[in-house]
């Protein structure tokens, strides 16, 4: 501070003229920066690049940074100041800008994992935990070039690390178990984004994302569920979609003793039919089948019809249009579906018998 006051008595013009070119530089890197930007948009408009897309939300707002960071750095190299104040003052810019290039870098290659990953061929999911595991290698790639530009050896960190591992890991043991489980859910890739899942203990839905710590499930009346990485990965886990989304669904039919089977399996495999080529979420190939199957109830006959659908959640409009159909069918053909009935038989002997038939 004292040689800064000394230069403002003597000699104003030596902290004017390095406050003029952090100016000009600004100016410059505004307009660079604008037609950048401009170029860059123009290309994306014309080419429909998302990965460029993803470079100009980017560096948009950091590329202004840079300008300011690289117009004091002229400044001050062009100064009268001393040497000491001019290297600590370029040291605190190299940090500044290694942070700001590094938290770019992090969002760019979140962003482009997020985009690209569904789209390569064996790639991992694209989840909340890869996203944050690629994030993670560029933030450690950056404080290594940071520490190393310092000449700040990292041997002696990594040992710190490996003997102070221990007591974190017994520490977090939860937190590594989820941590790890939610790794193995995403490796294996028996549970994808998108899957329609069910658990042993009951939970059930469509996975929307594999953090670091959980799972989240959307259930079908658009509720969430949070399970634990490390629940997940022990659980029983019935997955609808693997190995594709296409299942069979079924639907049981009772009419009364008094039909034809045949002619009942004749007009339910009809229905069926047709509505194969016209209810949507319904699969033609293979054909529905019917069954004289459970058979024979208590107050009426049994069958059942097996059709595909596309996916889990198409059974049920699927199976609710379907017994519409055959509702309408069956009152066509003066089919009758029987209300529950039970026939008692009582027998005995003697005033006994006169005593229930009273009763009855």
């Amino acid at each position: 501070m004292e040689a800064i006051n000394r230069l403002m008595v003597r000699n104003p013009m030596e902290l004017v003229w390095p406050v003029v070119i952090l100016l000009v530089t600004i100016a410059i890197g505004w307009l660079v920066r604008r037609l950048a930007l401009r170029a860059l948009h123009a290309w994306i408009s014309h080419s429909k690049s998302r990965a460029g897309q993803i470079l100009a939300d980017a560096a948009a707002g950091p590329a202004l940074i840079w300008a300011v960071i690289l117009g004091a750095y002229i400044a001050v190299q062009s100064s009268s100041l001393p040497v000491q104040i001019t290297e600590r003052v370029s040291e605190a810019l190299f940090v500044l800008w290694m942070i700001s290039l590094t938290i770019v870098s992090m969002r760019i290659a979140g962003n482009l994992v997020r985009h690209f990953g569904n789209q390569t061929p064996g790639a991992l999911p694209v989840t909340t935990l890869s996203q944050n595991l690629v994030q993670i290698g560029v933030l450690i790639l950056g404080l290594v070039v940071l520490l190393d530009h310092f000449h700040i050896s990292i041997t002696p960190i990594l040992t710190a690390l490996g003997v102070g591992g221990l007591a974190v890991a017994l520490a977090l043991q939860d937190t590594l178990s989820n941590l790890f489980g939610g790794f193995y859910v995403a490796v294996a890739r028996q549970i994808r984004l998108g899957d329609y899942i069910k658990l042993s203990s009951g939970e059930e839905g469509y996975v929307t994302d594999i953090g670091w710590r959980s799972t989240t499930i959307r259930g079908l009346a658009n509720y969430l569920t949070i399970i634990p990485n490390a629940k997940l990965a022990q659980a029983i886990v019935t997955n609808y979609h693997l190995p594709e989304k296409r299942m069979s669904a079924s639907l049981q039919i009772h009419v009364s003793y008094s039909c034809d089977p045949d002619r009942i399996e004749r007009v339910l495999r009809e229905v069926a039919t047709q509505g194969a080529h016209e209810i949507a979420g319904m699969l033609a190939d293979p054909a529905p089948s019917v069954a004289f199957d459970p058979g024979f109830g208590e107050s009426a006959l049994g069958f059942t019809v097996g059709f595909q659908v596309t996916e889990f959640a198409s059974q049920f409009d699927v199976r609710a249009e379907l017994r519409r159909r055959i509702l309408r069918r069956f009152r066509d053909e003066d089919i009758e579906i029987p209300f529950p009935t039970r026939t008692v038989r009582l027998e005995g002997s003697g005033e006994r018998d006169k005593d229930a038939s009273t009763r009855l």
